[in-house]
């Protein structure tokens, strides 16, 4: 059993964790209110450019692109969204466990690449030997347009020289601070957007589009493509803030009662040596008084 004073070390060694895991709650708590912020800052543009593709195709403009193109299945490529520090309780865990779900899935003659996001991503995937075609670490707690078109290029460089025939993009969504799910999407091909249903009888408005309705969407599609990117970077980090948040209030909690256990058990120490001493000084005592008597 341990000593008195070992509980009382390892006593002291559990509090400075606490006000470690206490402080890190905080910092999380304070950047998840600005992640939020941003995510939610960032869905305009995005409807806004759904809007638009709707527009189009509402107005009978052909939706021909690469981007729409659906090609026989040879190799697919894996857009792995993760953090690049750890304590943050299951959030790398289950996005890298949907992504080895969807590189077991069956489909593609060849084995799946890999584009990785955070640190964490490009550890898992290198040591289990996977092919990389790239790798995006360091983003701070402020991912950038100029991060997500800098993936955007190399998704659009593979998928236009026929490297790859799907990209699919995996994210945790962010729900709530406690909350965040792992999502994969299929980021290309693209849908076709059907545009905007009207009631009979209800013409919509006549919109014309300059020079063409095609070298309109040629123009557009790239910034839909990055659009995507850049709300899945702020998402996944939204959610990374939460889930670092409540699993150093757990962590904390946790350590609170490692604490009252570890004060108990030394009081209960504390208490049988003095009890042994009192003993001691009684028996001592009345041995003296039999000698003396």
């Amino acid at each position: 059993m341990a000593s008195l004073r070992d509980l009382r070390r390892r006593i002291r060694s559990v509090r400075n964790i606490q006000q470690i895991t206490r402080a890190m709650k905080m910092v999380a708590a304070a950047r998840l209110r600005g992640a939020q912020h941003r995510a939610e800052a960032a869905r305009p543009y995005a409807e806004a450019l759904t809007q638009a593709l709707e527009d189009l195709s509402a107005s009978g403009a052909p939706l021909e692109h690469p981007f729409f193109q659906r090609r026989p299945l040879r190799r697919r490529l894996l857009v792995v969204v993760s953090s690049d520090r750890g304590l943050a309780g299951p959030y790398n865990a289950n996005i890298l466990r949907l992504a080895q779900q969807k590189l077991r899935e069956e489909g593609g003659t060849e084995s799946p690449w890999i584009l990785a996001v955070g640190r964490k991503a490009d550890t898992f995937f290198r040591r289990r030997g996977y092919h990389l075609v790239g790798s995006l670490v360091d983003l701070g707690d402020r991912p950038s347009v100029a991060h997500a078109r800098q993936l955007a290029d190399r998704v659009m460089e593979l998928y236009l020289a026929g490297e790859v025939d799907e990209v699919w993009l995996l994210f945790n969504q962010f729900v709530t601070p406690a909350i965040h799910r792992p999502r994969a999407l299929l980021l290309l091909p693209l849908q076709k957007p059907e545009g905007e249903k009207k009631e009979k009888g209800t013409p919509g408005p006549e919109i014309s589009f300059e020079p063409d309705g095609a070298t309109v969407l040629g123009a557009l599609l790239p910034h839909f493509l990055v659009s995507s990117l850049y709300r899945s970077l702020l998402e996944a980090k939204a959610s990374e803030h939460g889930a670092r948040m409540t699993a150093m209030d757990n962590a904390s909690k946790n350590a609170g009662e490692l604490i009252d256990r570890l004060t108990l058990l030394a009081n209960r120490l504390r208490q049988e040596a003095i009890t042994k001493e009192i003993a001691e000084i009684v028996g001592g005592a009345e041995a003296l008084k039999g000698v003396q008597g």
